[in-house]
């Protein structure tokens, strides 16, 4: 074999060798980044659809939770819940504190973005301290704010006595305590609507505010006409997420109040709660557990459609 005939040997040996095989084609294909989803879906549906599914067929059952045993009773705990008197008291607080958070949260929210997007000394510092609240587990923060609401003991009631007040039992009254319950949660999570607005007034071109300046726009009239349409996009994602997270609260209702007095500021999931390890009713506890589920559905979704078509582009 001469040197040519040498030569090509070795560079056809090298090019068998870079061709990839049947399996490396595969995986070097541009549909192969699909397989990038399947640890993604194998944790969702191990982790969430499979619960999910399990709940609504316990729902049609009368277990305990803890029993091998179970009996199949239909729709019997749905319709149980059009006879429960506990039932529309908690969804009357569950409403409250879902569009009652929403709308303290985005209020509190755009007034501290609105502020501390002017060129000002300190608004670091405000910041930090504004959105500090929403690093803290919302159970702490609902046992800190107990420490001010207790009637023995509570800073609060210090006070009071202090200035020769008499002391106030905040927790005892159902509405006192469902106004302090939410004001907990708007105060925890306001910061998060705060970032996200003002993430959302730096985006905004100052070209628009500049325009409108000179066509003798006073703030007011530029807030309204430039700023609000603008930011419309960020009132969706805070009012969605704040509504899904209003609807659902629980840990600070634990810390707080645990659904009492009575049941007067439980919502639907410490009912849902109280159901399943109180009352080891599994059963009643997935049926609420599903209408919950569905009522965030129906709320979130269609205020996100409603938002959505006010969304205008830049």
């Amino acid at each position: 074999m001469n040197t040519v005939e040498t030569k090509k040997s070795v560079n056809a040996n090298r090019m068998a060798l870079r061709q990839p095989n049947a399996l490396q084609k595969v995986f070097l294909s541009p549909k192969a980044l699909n397989l990038m989803y399947v640890p993604a879906l194998l944790l969702f549906a191990l982790f969430i659809f499979y619960p999910m599914v399990k709940g609504i067929r316990i729902s049609f059952t009368d277990w305990d939770g803890y029993s091998p045993s179970f009996n199949w009773v239909g729709w019997d705990k749905y319709t149980q819940m059009l006879t429960d008197k506990k039932i529309f008291i908690t969804l009357k607080n569950t409403l409250i504190y879902g569009f009652g958070s929403t709308i303290f949260q985005n209020l509190l929210g755009l007034i501290y973005a609105l502020f501390l997007d002017q060129k000002l000394r300190g608004v670091g510092l405000v910041r930090t301290i504004v959105y500090l609240p929403v690093i803290i587990s919302p159970l702490i923060m609902g046992y800190i704010w107990y420490f001010f609401f207790q009637y023995d003991g509570g800073a609060i009631n210090d006070i009071r006595i202090l200035f020769h007040m008499a002391p106030s039992d905040w927790l005892s009254s159902g509405p006192v305590a469902v106004n302090i319950i939410t004001f907990v949660n708007t105060y925890q999570f306001m910061g998060i609507a705060m970032i996200i607005y003002l993430a959302g007034l730096q985006s905004i071109p100052k070209d628009y505010y500049e325009a409108a300046s000179i066509d003798g726009a006073r703030w007011f009239d530029r807030f309204k006409s430039v700023t609000l349409p603008l930011l419309m996009p960020s009132i969706t994602i805070n009012v969605v997420v704040n509504i899904i997270g209003g609807l659902k609260l629980f840990d600070v209702i634990v810390a707080l109040t645990n659904g009492g007095p009575g049941y007067a500021s439980q919502s639907l999931s410490t009912m849902m709660y109280n159901l399943y390890f109180a009352r080891q009713d599994a059963g009643y506890a997935a049926a609420l557990g599903n209408v919950m589920f569905i009522l965030i559905g129906i709320v979130s979704l269609t205020l996100l459609r409603m938002l959505r078509k006010r969304e205008v582009s830049m």
